[in-house]
């Protein structure tokens, strides 16, 4: 149920409308650009027309309190994605805080009074052991195949260690720490053998930077997952066993890590570069076989994208057809119903072998550059991802890779130009990006007296190397997403792209 749109209160409208007669509430948020930057809304010509636009508006922890409302974030059918990397440590800060006071909220209607520290401490404790969803954070994959990095890759590093390092601490076991993703690195442009290849070393990556830090592989591997692409190519109906394949064998192998350390969990998200703006009611089909594929390989969760996501952020009625597309395999096709429908398959095994092999070799070369920061300070792999996405644009306006609707078959009635046409922009309003910059200075001028001792406090923690994110925790109750950001910047680097 991925949202995004205007205001938190417009966003917690459509979570409430997708999650209707649903037992289980599956909120995935998309936030703004400018929120993603890590900036607050601003009157700033370059900011204000981003506010609110292709995802929601949050800076403060008032924001996310509205954007969530009416969940209950402890729920045991709740469970909450947030699609963020470079703020994701403060925008993490701020959630868990919504957690914490809707459990305060909720003693204080039970006992009519504020609960003393011991009983705060265990309202703390009893939501970070079953708050559940994931954060993105995933600032490798940025780096490579996106373009969100705001803080120095060392930092930011940094920041995701301090993440694990307070979930181990407190417990949070239900909760992902990172969402390794090659989603991104393939709309940027890879291959599927790029995507997983990336991707999986990006995984190890992150493994060895926590086991530098003293961390116990068996405390972090369980709250690591993944997130991939599926598109067209046949190598997409085995991405998920390659990726297991390869994740449970280092696992065991390399770092005897558990049973549990070796399961690979992965989250399918159908293709959006495959989607069209012309004769864009095709979308759906190229959704359906992408979803099949998926749900055959055992992917742990999927989301299936609205045909009109080409030219806009999805409609009420393209997401109930892109809903319509898992609850109709799940509930009407009946091959859906049999577990590993495609077991023993010829061409799957040679594909799984093929795909492995392909796989390994890419390791190789990004070895032989030092490993993936060695061969992110060349540019290695963006150049890749570049050269591939140049390499697919060349088939698809050449015609040597046939798009029904695009580049043959086209439909001789010229309807294309009527049909989107007639679709709905989905755009914040004037009234929602003002509510915003009203609401932040609501925020700044309740806690103007504690922001900057708050901000002080933080650059000290991250200057003598002390967990950034348990004083973010503290900091997020008073300052902004843009102050915070800002505070760090002096502290810890801007990102600079290597070149």
């Amino acid at each position: 149920m991925f949202a995004g749109e205007g205001d938190p209160a417009r966003t917690n409208r459509r979570f409430k409308l997708l999650s209707e007669h649903h037992e289980a509430k599956r909120l995935s948020t998309a936030f703004d650009s400018v929120t993603l930057y890590g900036y607050d809304p601003d009157e700033r010509p370059d900011i204000y027309g981003k506010v609110g636009t292709s995802g929601v508006s949050v800076c403060t922890l008032d924001d996310m309190k509205v954007l969530y409302d009416g969940f209950d974030l402890c729920g045991p059918n709740t469970s909450v994605s947030m699609t963020i990397n470079g703020p994701a440590p403060i925008i993490l800060a701020m959630f868990l805080n919504t957690a914490i006071d809707q459990q305060v909220d909720k003693f204080k209607a039970e006992q009519g009074r504020e609960p003393d520290e011991e009983e705060y401490q265990r309202i703390s404790a009893h939501v970070f052991q079953t708050v559940r969803g994931t954060v993105q954070a995933d600032i490798l994959k940025e780096d490579q195949g996106q373009n969100t990095c705001i803080f120095s890759i060392d930092f930011s590093l940094k920041m995701m260690g301090d993440i694990q390092e307070f979930f181990i601490e407190n417990k949070v076991s239900n909760f992902y720490s990172v969402s390794i993703s090659g989603y991104h690195i393939a709309e940027a442009g890879a291959n599927p053998i790029s995507q997983l290849a990336y991707t999986l070393a990006n995984g190890f990556t992150y493994v060895e930077y926590y086991l530098s830090r003293g961390m116990e592989l068996d405390n972090f591997a369980p709250n690591l997952s993944f997130f991939f692409s599926n598109g067209m190519e046949p190598e997409y109906s085995v991405i998920g066993r390659v990726a297991r394949r390869i994740w449970a064998i280092a696992m065991r192998e390399m770092y005897g890590g558990s049973p549990r350390s070796q399961m690979l969990k992965y989250h399918i998200q159908t293709s959006g570069r495959s989607l069209h703006s012309q004769e864009i009611q095709l979308n759906d089909i190229r959704t359906t076989l992408q979803a099949l594929v998926g749900i055959y390989d055992n992917c742990n969760s999927l989301h299936t994208n609205a045909y009109d996501e080409a030219i806009t952020t999805p409609t009420t009625e393209s997401v109930r057809r892109a809903l319509a597309i898992q609850l109709i395999i799940n509930r009407e096709w009946g091959l859906a119903k049999i577990e590993n429908v495609n077991q023993g398959s010829f061409i799957l095994e040679e594909l799984t072998k093929l795909v492995e092999e392909a796989v390994l070799m890419e390791f190789e070369r990004i070895t032989e550059r030092g490993g993936v920061l060695g061969a992110m300070e060349t540019g290695y792999q963006r150049s890749k991802i570049q050269e591939e996405s140049i390499y697919y644009e060349t088939l698809k306006h050449s015609g040597e890779l046939p798009i029904i609707g695009v580049n043959t078959f086209r439909n001789p009635e010229g309807e294309q130009e009527q049909t989107t046409s007639s679709l709905e922009l989905a755009r914040a309003t004037e009234e929602e990006k003002r509510s915003q910059l009203n609401r932040l200075r609501e925020f700044q001028q309740r806690h103007g007296k504690e922001t900057p001792a708050a901000l002080e406090r933080l650059q000290q923690v991250a200057l003598e190397g002390e967990n950034i994110f348990a004083e973010l925790m503290n900091t997020v109750r008073y300052c902004s997403l843009g102050q915070i950001t800002q505070a760090l910047f002096d502290v810890g680097g801007k990102y600079r792209r290597n070149m």
